[in-house]
């Protein structure tokens, strides 16, 4: 693999470049046991153990137990799970105000507070902030249930496509 020199305060260091590379291109057993997987399996993957506790105008509050598979390296909920939450729950609740559509999504953030632990129960509070003709925003709070306490906060700006008028 690749090597670099990197000149630092304390001297020259040595950066194994192959790293980046052997941290994406996983191989072996768990890459062949993906290809098996279902074409769109992604959201029911993520979505699996979601209950809807509450759903009004504007508002959709749903609760889940994190499950392991959506654990990170450290053993906590991984970011891309919740980021992929906060697009799905964000999605939903732009039905909530009469929209056709959920439309696509134009810009999406997460900040990450605190780290929700497996077998933990986690509340998920999405709110519709404005849903216009084009453009829909949503924020998307994950509590923890025992504290209350916010772990992750995100917002998502989604298009809606337009209705042709021919």
């Amino acid at each position: 693999m690749a090597k670099e020199m990197k000149d630092t305060k304390g001297g020259e260091v040595q950066i194994d470049m192959g790293a980046a590379r052997r941290y994406l291109e996983k191989e072996g057993e768990t890459a062949a046991s993906m290809d098996s997987l279902p074409d769109k399996f992604f959201e029911p993957f993520i979505m699996k153990g979601i209950k809807v506790d509450r759903i009004e105008r504007g508002t959709i509050v749903c609760s889940f137990k994190v499950p392991p598979r959506l654990l990170n390296g450290g053993g906590f909920l991984h970011g891309g799970a919740t980021a992929t939450l906060v697009d799905l729950v964000g999605s939903a609740v732009i039905y909530t105000v009469g929209a056709p559509t959920v439309g696509v999504s134009v810009e999406i953030n997460i900040s990450y507070l605190d780290s929700a632990y497996p077998g933990e129960d986690v509340e998920i509070e999405a709110k519709a902030l404005r849903v216009g003709k084009a453009v829909a925003v949503v924020s998307v709070e994950f509590r923890k249930k025992k504290t209350g306490k916010i772990f992750a906060q995100g917002r998502h700006t989604k298009y809606l496509a337009l209705a042709s008028k021919l």
